[in-house]
């Protein structure tokens, strides 16, 4: 090469000066000739134009420097294909080496050029001693090599299969083929430690059905799953390290238990004395969430203290908080709601908020429990259903220490936005001989803390001192997802709006109280009870299955004043609407205790749902004037009426009919005589 440039260097001088005597002769010719210059630019590659000595030189010149350049080519290729063959046939002969196993790749049909085969030998001589072996590959059936025992031990030896497309890899450097083929595979196979049998992941990666929240709905969605697809895969997936369980309790029944440790076993006794668990399964009945994929019958897992933070909806997959992403083919968003706060609360620091409980989930009855022994007074801010019952257990409790209880509420009277007026007052007077202090017409304008005592002040100058606050001033709807989702959250009611299915987007539904449904009889409501969220779950559940159901029921709810004052309410019961009332004397018969002697159960939904009306039959006995009962409401209906047509009812300690006040609601009639209506419901018998 160095001598071609060197030629090259000579001939160069030699080949301008010809081009430039060629300009010169034209140049000359024209001028003696009188016509116009044109240089021949065409000519000037191959020397002057003309014949002569200099076009001679030129041509040979380049002829030379053509068949040199040839040569040294040709020579270089056979030398790169000579090196290249001569690499090959050593690599050849060389043995196997024992750790890796590995076979000869076999050469491509087409010859490889010259640099592809440099590269390739320059990659095969940069090869690590030992390639490292992979796991999932078979033996190689052609040579079994015997393994030393010890290696044998910790992991089987296993032979990739060749890969055409891949380069040569070499086994090893020659002069280590020589060495003791046993030690370094001990010591390679030691190295990474790999397991034969890798352990299986904590979070299933894949979930065919996915429930989002381990509340009443999604349980309920996963028992009709099973049902219809006895086969189904479903995952659970919480924020509460807890299986799923029932609420309703943990305001009720709990706080009457005679069981000091009730907040360890959380079994309570119901109200006709039988016994149970505040959780609908026990552990046994649901399986790990990393055997979920393998499960050869499906079943339900729970991936407990986990929280859903993002979902891909085009891509039906969801972020976990730890950054772990599960895939689904139906997803159940179950999340309910949280606990709503004062913002006087919320301005007052981190002190107060100490000292406040949200009451909610387990947690929160045991601190509340824990609190109701320690403090010496304990305020709860909210007058209806949860405020109501906690009040009424707290000041139960209160009769056995010095405890003092005070609940304190804007309305009038308790439950104030449900009741009528005049059963709210009675019920007040109810909430007081459980021992309650009751401050009505309160709305809290500070709270702040000194001395060790929190101060309520209120708006219309009064001001309260106590030790603990609950706050239970209603619920949000959990709708952090809608953003990730793109789902549609209502303006009015909250909740992500679905359709009559319950169906938000393609392979996504919505249950309890986080879904915002068309009731067609009501119009677009959202519910925040136990028993909606029973069966909106199980319906939600089989429409996963592909049931395509919509959703025609109304729900009840009900609440318990202590064991002998409760009531049941279905549809839509708002004190602000028109109320008629038939009352009648109560016996002993009438009472939730009773009620549960009959029905077998405390949540009481789980039996009446399964009931249908069927063309209730009236009782004979006359019926008193309406609401002439004055201050005895010891048993009664209440009638909610919107253009003269009933759309709630609440029965007041009559238990075991809310069939018969479904039917009258879906009927939608116009009725003359609600005295006779409330005849349907046996209220005059004994």
């Amino acid at each position: 090469m160095l001598t071609c440039r060197s030629v090259w260097k000579k001939l160069t001088p030699l080949a301008r000066a010809s081009s430039t005597l060629c300009r010169l002769n034209v140049r000359r010719a024209v001028l003696n000739n009188g016509g116009p210059v044109r240089v021949p630019a065409a000519n000037m590659s191959i020397g002057p134009s003309g014949g002569g000595r200099e076009k001679q030189v030129y041509v040979a010149l380049v002829g030379a420097a053509t068949l040199v350049g040839g040569v040294y080519t040709y020579r270089t290729v056979t030398s790169d294909q000579r090196r290249y063959k001569e690499r090959l046939d050593d690599i050849s002969s060389r043995p196997l080496n024992l750790s890796t196993h590995q076979t000869a790749v076999p050469l491509k049909e087409s010859e490889p050029s010259a640099s592809e085969a440099t590269e390739t030998a320059v990659e095969a001589t940069e090869t690590e001693p030992v390639a490292e072996p992979e796991p999932e590959a078979a033996p190689s059936p052609e040579e079994p090599i015997p393994l030393a025992p010890e290696a044998e031990a910790a992991a089987p030896t296993e032979t990739t299969e060749p890969v055409p497309d891949e380069p040569v890899v070499e086994a090893a450097p020659p002069e280590e083929a020589a060495e003791s083929p046993a030690a370094p595979v001990v010591e390679e196979v030691q190295t990474p430690a790999v397991d034969a049998t890798p352990a299986l992941p904590q979070v299933p990666s894949h979930a065919p059905y996915l429930l989002i929240g381990g509340g009443t709905a999604s349980f309920a969605a996963a028992r009709s799953i099973r049902a219809r697809d006895p086969g189904a895969k479903v995952l659970i997936v919480t924020e509460e390290s807890e299986l799923p369980y029932m609420r309703p309790p943990l305001s009720k029944e709990l706080w009457f238990s005679d069981d000091s440790s009730v907040t360890e076993t959380l079994r309570f006794k119901q109200w006709n004395g039988k016994e149970r668990s505040i959780y609908f399964q026990p552990p046994s009945f649901y399986i790990q969430a990393e055997e979920l994929a393998s499960a050869e019958n499906g079943g339900v897992a729970v991936l407990s203290g986990r929280k859903v933070v993002h979902m891909d909806v085009r891509g039906n997959k969801v972020k976990l908080d730890d950054d772990t992403e599960i895939s689904y083919d139906k997803c159940l968003i179950a999340t309910g709601g949280v606990p709503r706060n004062l913002q006087a609360i919320e301005r007052a620091g981190e002190e107060v908020m100490k000292r406040t409980t949200l009451f909610r989930k387990i947690d929160d009855f045991k601190s509340l429990d824990k609190v109701s022994r320690e403090a010496k007074s304990i305020t709860i801010i909210g007058g209806g259903f949860l405020g109501s019952e906690l009040a009424c257990a707290l000041g139960r409790k209160s009769s056995e220490s010095d405890l003092e209880v005070m609940q304190m509420f804007p309305e009038k009277g308790n439950m104030g936005k449900v009741l009528p007026e005049y059963l709210s007052n009675w019920t007040t007077e109810k909430v007081k001989k459980e021992g309650v202090q009751v401050i009505a017409e309160a709305l809290v304008k500070s709270v702040t803390l000194k001395d060790d005592k929190l101060e309520i002040k209120l708006r219309d100058g009064r001001l309260v001192k106590t030790d603990h606050i609950v706050a239970a001033v209603g619920l949000e709807p959990n709708v952090d997802l809608a953003k990730s989702a793109g789902l549609e959250v209502d303006s009015d009611f909250g909740g992500f709006r679905v359709n009559a299915e319950l169906q938000a987007r393609s392979n996504i539904w919505v249950a309890g109280d986080a879904a915002c449904f068309y009731d067609i009889r009501l119009g677009r409501r959202r519910v925040e009870h136990h028993d909606h969220a029973v069966v909106s779950g199980r319906l939600a559940g089989e429409n996963m299955t592909g049931a395509n159901k919509p959703y025609w029921h109304q729900s009840m709810f009900w609440s318990d004043l202590g064991p002998d004052v409760g009531y049941e309410a279905i549809g839509i019961v708002d004190s602000s609407l028109p109320t008629v009332g038939v009352f009648a004397k109560a016996t002993a018969k009438d009472t939730p205790r009773a009620a549960t002697e009959e029905s077998g159960t405390g949540i009481r939904s789980e039996s009446e749902t399964e009931e249908t009306a069927v063309s209730p039959v009236a009782s004979s006995t006359p019926a008193p004037a309406l609401e002439q009962q004055k201050d005895n409401y010891g048993k009664g209906v209440i009638f909610y009426l919107r253009d003269k047509v009933v759309v709630g009812i609440i029965l007041w300690n009559v238990f075991n009919r809310m069939p018969v006040a479904r039917k009258i609601i879906k009927d939608g009639e116009e009725h003359a005589d609600l005295n006779e209506v409330a005849k349907l419901f046996n209220i005059h018998e004994d």
